[in-house]
């Protein structure tokens, strides 16, 4: 595959690239749907793969899956992946909008596969992207480099690859064996034998620290695990319906169009929508575990509201925190064999954006209402799209499942604006 071209590439095959490639086959546009291509850097379509418990839900509605508020009679849509695998009676008895979390990852994996004209590259992972320039020095396209040496090149390039894991200060200089961050959970844990008597740390108080927290008693049922939360104890997501307005795609204008302190002070307020809490059915389960195991026994775990990690270190081959008491200020030893981080994702640009954004000489990207970055000096039918990571510009649902569909609309129509080859427009 080394040198080869296509009209449309897209790193990552999340949700995110996943609802644009099927945008861009429901289109009326063949000769783009047959240019477009897909990188996924796993071996298959796994959504939050390291975090698929058997019993982790899905905080969303199913309705807002890659199509359905798009083009509710899609036949990618949620409803109709259940028809097609006979499950459509059983899910409709459960009586829930939520699917359990490997249940939404086989929905797209079936949607993977379901696609007839965009292609799906797995086990691709960039490593670093060039813009191409005429000889005037205007951009014409972006050369894509793979760890296996190949090089694509492409016009139009969407990435949606997800953030970076977060791993903060104190952590930064333990050895890697000692650290598990949710991004790479269930593929670590297995390695470790199940039998084993060991003493764990989760740090971070929101949904995948306490998912890892509970999933812990199971994968190692011989460990002591201990959970450090920063703040006065684990909380509910905010689940107001008058709040959960504000994850309609048409609120996505409103936010754009607002003064950049209004939009973060409406990222701060909205912050408990999405981060630094718990899902209300989940977060009552977990307090009713520790409560069996304050009178039943055996105890073998603990919550550490009020607390924060100042400093780590390794010595004899354990770990050694320094947490700190944010009442008292009080500080103490803690040691643990293992550290697991539910501290989640960078809030920065992920590298490869980061380090594509200095190869064009610019401090940051600009990016339009149709998440398109504003590039100097490229031609019409040239453009660099971002997905998920727009947040101070698109609001707190632009990483999230709540605007897949409709953004895949709004990028699709700003791609056919200025493709040269079709004025047709998305259905």
């Amino acid at each position: 595959m080394s040198d080869r071209e296509v009209d449309v590439l897209a790193i990552g095959a999340g949700p995110a690239n996943l609802a644009l490639a099927v945008a861009i086959e429901e289109s009326d546009t063949p000769e783009l749907a047959d240019h477009t291509l897909l990188l996924e850097q796993g071996p298959d379509i796994k959504w939050q793969r390291d975090l698929l418990m058997p019993w982790a839900r899905s905080q969303v509605s199913f309705l807002k899956d890659l199509v359905t508020l798009r083009n509710p009679t899609s036949k990618f849509s949620f409803l109709n992946y259940l028809h097609t695998q006979g499950r459509l009676d059983e899910f409709t008895n459960l009586g829930t909008f939520h699917p359990f979390r490997w249940e939404f990852s086989d929905y797209l994996h079936w949607v993977a596969h379901t696609l007839q004209k965009v292609r799906i590259r797995y086990d691709s992972h960039a490593t670093r992207i060039d813009p191409t320039h005429h000889t005037d020095g205007t951009i014409h396209g972006w050369n894509i480099h793979l760890t296996d040496g190949n090089t694509i090149h492409t016009r139009n390039l969407v990435i949606g690859g997800g953030r970076d894991p977060r791993i903060p200060e104190p952590f930064t200089n333990l050895p890697t064996h000692h650290i598990i961050h949710s991004a790479q959970y269930r593929t670590r844990i297995t390695r470790i034998p199940k039998d084993k008597p060991i003493r764990i740390t989760v740090v971070g108080g929101a949904q995948s620290a306490a998912e890892m927290f509970y999933a812990l008693h199971e994968n190692l049922p011989n460990s002591h695990i201990t959970m450090i939360v920063r703040s006065i104890g684990l909380q509910n997501y905010q689940t107001s319906k008058f709040v959960n307005e504000l994850f309609y795609p048409t609120f996505v204008d409103d936010f754009y169009n607002a003064p950049k302190e209004i939009r973060d002070q409406l990222l701060d307020e909205m912050r408990f929508t999405n981060y630094a809490g718990l899902a209300p059915p989940f977060l009552d389960d977990l307090y009713t575990m520790l409560y069996r195991q304050k009178n039943l026994g055996p105890q073998r775990s603990e919550i550490r509201p009020m607390t924060e990690v100042t400093t780590a270190r390794t010595e004899n081959n354990e770990i050694i925190l320094e947490l700190r008491d944010r009442i008292t200020g009080k500080t103490e030893p803690h040691h643990c064999d293992l550290i697991v981080l539910g501290t989640g994702y960078d809030t920065r640009k992920p590298a490869l954006i980061r380090d594509l954004t200095t190869r064009l000489g610019l401090d940051h990207l600009t990016i339009t209402r149709h998440y398109r970055a504003e590039l100097p000096h490229t031609t019409p039918d040239t453009a660099l799209y971002l997905q998920g990571v727009n947040e101070q510009t698109h609001g707190i649902a632009d990483s999230l499942i709540s605007v897949l569909a409709h953004r895949s609309h709004d990028i699709l129509t700003d791609l056919l604006t200025h493709h040269p080859t079709t004025t047709k427009r998305p259905r």
